[in-house]
């Protein structure tokens, strides 16, 4: 897990960052900064360069090996005090509150700005980072791909999606991006895997979440991974997240997607509440959404009946 940079920041002096800076760019050309290119690529003394390598290691912003040469590379930490430094530069973030939701590929925080907002940092590629460098359309091409890249290219398609997106579709709304994070409107209310629905609810939020996925679908979107955990239910609808691994509708598989997308929801909906799910064949669903004649789960499972 990678640990909060928010306390530290108080800490960090403008050479600090001038330090981190320098070993982003030089991580442009090599996996590890030769400590001799460093104070070049900061714009610092050696002396200056050398006692701010020591506060950042010191700090856990990079991390430094030794074999062939002496290198440093940013840490997570390291990346995310940069993208920090730059919102608050720009006075899209003023504070960073609690955390609103860890996982394997994003670290999602409260952050205080002119209301609260939510601040997620891209970790693609820090766990797992071969497998998900072989997956993901942005990293296919790329021979030599680091997880600092790997993360920001995630980060500007998301962004890309939800700027394209809003307000159309019910998706956060986009407030700012820099590097691998994104300042976004806080979720309305829980992930659909934590709601609890009334009987009479099931069907409506069914229809509700197919409908955002045609109306993305309209706009030119595919999800690409939806689930339960990738839509929010509150008293105002539903609210679909996570567009990082999204494609466009010219994309060669968009319709495959799509059709995994419809099976993933509707195969939910089925599993956890069975009897009050309409009975409807996933591939209707899919074909009503590519012919633009989707209008609810209850209509095609009349039409079939």
């Amino acid at each position: 897990m990678v640990g909060n940079v928010a306390e530290t920041m108080a800490e960090l002096e403008p050479e600090d960052f001038y330090l981190l800076s320098g070993v982003e760019q030089g991580m442009r050309f090599s996996e590890w900064v030769n400590v001799e290119k460093i104070p070049e690529y900061a714009g610092l003394s050696e002396e200056n360069a050398e006692y701010r390598i020591d506060r950042c290691s010191d700090m856990g912003l990079i991390r430094r090996k030794t074999i062939q040469y002496e290198g440093y590379q940013l840490t997570f930490e390291g990346y995310d005090a940069l993208a920090l430094h730059t919102f608050a530069e720009r006075e899209t973030v003023s504070g960073m509150g609690a955390p609103l939701g860890v996982g394997k590929e994003s670290d999602v925080y409260e952050v205080e700005s002119y209301r609260p907002l939510a601040l997620k940092f891209h970790r693609e590629g820090y766990t797992n980072f071969r497998e998900v460098n072989k997956e993901r359309d942005y990293t296919a091409d790329n021979d030599h791909v680091s997880w600092q890249y790997t993360a920001r290219k995630a980060a500007e398609r998301e962004y890309g999606a939800l700027e394209d997106l809003y307000p159309n579709v019910s998706v956060p709304r986009p407030i700012d991006h820099n590097r691998h994070a994104i300042v976004m409107e806080k979720l309305p209310g829980p992930e659909l895997a934590n709601a609890k629905l009334r009987s009479e609810q099931v069907g409506g939020v069914l229809d509700l979440v197919l409908r955002e996925m045609d109306l993305a679908y309209r706009a030119g979107y595919v999800h690409a991974d939806m689930s339960e955990y990738n839509v929010a239910v509150s008293d105002e609808g539903v609210t679909v997240f996570d567009w990082p691994q999204s494609v466009e509708t010219g994309h060669a598989n968009a319709d495959e997607l799509l059709a995994r997308d419809v099976d993933n929801v509707v195969s939910y909906f089925r599993r956890k509440y069975p009897s009050e799910t309409p009975s409807v064949d996933e591939g209707a669903v899919t074909d009503a959404i590519l012919e633009g004649s989707f209008e609810s789960v209850r209509a095609l499972a009349d039409a079939d009946a």
